[in-house]
């Protein structure tokens, strides 16, 4: 898997969550999340890490005031990411 599948990947499953209601007409609206979850990623974030992260951005980014699931796709970020390593990238 290369890093442009592993970015992909990520913004599929970004779009897949779309908290803000707009991936069928914005695919590229969680972008800027992409990058400093792989990084926190690469680091050995866990679970609480990548959901404090989630949580942050949809308060702070792109304010949301509303819960949005951060536990839930945290979640599925974390299972991605061991998938993901388990295929060796």
């Amino acid at each position: 898997m290369t890093a442009a599948d592993v970015y992909d990947d990520l913004r599929r499953l970004l779009n897949a969550w779309d908290p803000i209601g707009v991936a069928d007409s914005v695919d590229d609206e969680y972008d800027c999340m992409i990058g400093p979850l792989l990084d926190r990623l690469r680091d050995g974030a866990d679970r609480e890490q990548i959901r404090t992260f989630l949580h942050h951005e949809l308060i702070d980014h792109f304010g949301l005031s509303l819960p949005y699931d951060e536990d839930g796709m945290a979640d599925r970020v974390m299972v991605w990411w061991t998938s993901t390593r388990v295929r060796g990238t």
